[in-house]
């Protein structure tokens, strides 16, 4: 791991958003895997909310699929990863309602809950599965979000 990843993983933890990931997988049940660069992947999450494929909560990165198939698909992971470090940036437990404010933003200027949310466009909307609604030409009806 980098200097970086060290401080991030260790922010979190000081923060209390990576225990409270940890107590999250244990209650949903997931299987837990040690991920790259410090993070922690809570696999097979069945719970209905949040309705995303995958999502974060400090360095725990939590996904509807098999630990396997997102070391597989290196964009989302990174896209989540961004989301670990947003956390350490936002000391913690303010990431959540900095980012639903940006995400109520983004949903009444754009329909989507991610075209013109900071957190997700600085997280890279594509590898978040999210559908640039700001860009002229994209699909009518596209919602996007992230098609795990």
């Amino acid at each position: 791991m980098t200097a970086g990843q060290r401080a991030r993983q260790l922010a979190n933890l000081v923060n209390g958003t990576t225990l409270l990931g940890l107590a999250l997988a244990r209650a949903a049940g997931t299987a837990l895997h040690q991920g790259p660069r410090g993070l922690v992947i809570a696999s097979d999450y069945a719970w209905r909310i949040p309705f995303a494929g995958a999502f974060t909560l400090g360095n725990v990165v939590f996904c509807r699929i098999h630990a396997e198939q997102l070391l597989n698909r290196p964009a989302l992971l990174g896209h989540e990863e961004i989301h670990c470090s947003q956390y350490a940036w936002c000391l913690g437990l303010p990431f959540l309602p900095l980012y639903f404010l940006a995400a109520g933003w983004s949903q009444l200027r754009t329909g989507n809950p991610g075209s013109a949310n900071f957190f997700e466009r600085q997280a890279g909307l594509a590898a978040g599965g999210y559908v640039d609604l700001r860009t002229p030409g994209k699909a009518p009806g596209s919602t996007g979000g992230i098609g795990v």
